[in-house]
């Protein structure tokens, strides 16, 4: 059997799915997308594959094409469907170039609604220093073998869509799956390797999609269902090497039905290429 090529950035269901197309060249700033169901999750399109449309709409508009830091509020439950992403230069420096962009969709009786709005910072990675000074460590997460595919174990009973798990490669610590089986830690630790399905090499347009790609610290906490994002704020820090990440999450405080979660994304050198945190309403039910 011929071996299947390997995606690349640029050439991918990703890329595909992400793409943005310019309403009307004399009317700069508005972008036409198509929000694909395959990044769904439980009830609503996975809020990292939406900051990763708003991010490129941003990077195609703004005079630098590389995302630094990216704040986005979720104001409503995205749905699979035609969208609209207006975006608007705020400041464009020699450097660094800021932006606003905000994504509606439409209701049955026209009526827009908006889904999610982002203040973002752009520059060139490239032109960063190499100079790194970190107390950071990468996280302590068994080999790629040893750790745990959806395959490997009993389907989570949560219902809804789980289109995104098939575009996605993720292997967990296996200290951070006891709520497959019934016996969360209690820790609100989740850890694992990360790729997409198809081989494509991660890039800063995708880390703003790997930030919330795995499942919820809350399911360790003993909850069950959605955890609807609040608001996200992800830093890119420097552009990935190719090979898989691993990224690490953590919650240390869930009150008044809200957490945060804090994400660190890791490449193949062992640098530290993005870091989140996100306030997320809290499941209600318990395992």
């Amino acid at each position: 059997m011929a071996q299947v090529a390997q995606a690349t950035i640029g050439n991918s269901e990703f890329d595909r799915d992400t793409a943005v197309t310019l309403r009307d060249p004399g009317v700069p700033g508005v972008y036409d997308a198509e929000l694909s169901a395959g990044w769904t999750i439980i009830t609503a399109v996975n809020g990292g594959y939406l900051l990763a449309l708003l991010g490129r709409a941003l990077g195609d508009a703004l005079p630098h094409s590389d995302p630094f830091t990216v704040s986005a509020h979720y104001l409503s439950p995205s749905e699979p469907g035609p969208a609209v992403i207006r975006t608007e230069t705020i400041r464009a420096g020699r450097t660094l170039s800021t932006g606003q962009a905000s994504l509606v969709q439409y209701a049955a009786d026209g009526t827009e609604v908006e889904r999610i709005r982002v203040l973002a910072t752009y520059g060139d990675l490239d032109a960063l220093p190499d100079d790194v000074r970190t107390t950071a460590l990468p996280p302590a997460i068994p080999a790629y073998r040893d750790c745990l595919g959806p395959s490997d174990g009993p389907a989570p009973a949560i219902p809804g869509s789980s289109a995104i798990t098939e575009r996605l490669n993720i292997r967990l610590d296996p200290a951070t799956v006891g709520w497959v089986v019934g016996m969360p830690s209690g820790k609100g630790e989740m850890r694992g390797w990360f790729g997409l399905a198809d081989g494509r090499d991660a890039d800063p347009l995708s880390l703003l999609l790997t930030v919330d790609a795995l499942p919820p610290t809350s399911f360790e906490l003993g909850l069950k269902g959605w955890t609807p994002t609040v608001e996200l704020t992800t830093h890119i820090r420097c552009r990935p090497a190719p090979g898989p990440l691993r990224v690490s999450i953590t919650t240390r405080n869930l009150a008044g039905g809200f957490l945060e979660e804090d994400a660190e994304v890791w490449d193949s050198a062992d640098r530290l290429v993005a870091q989140s945190r996100q306030l997320a309403k809290a499941p209600l039910s318990h395992g």
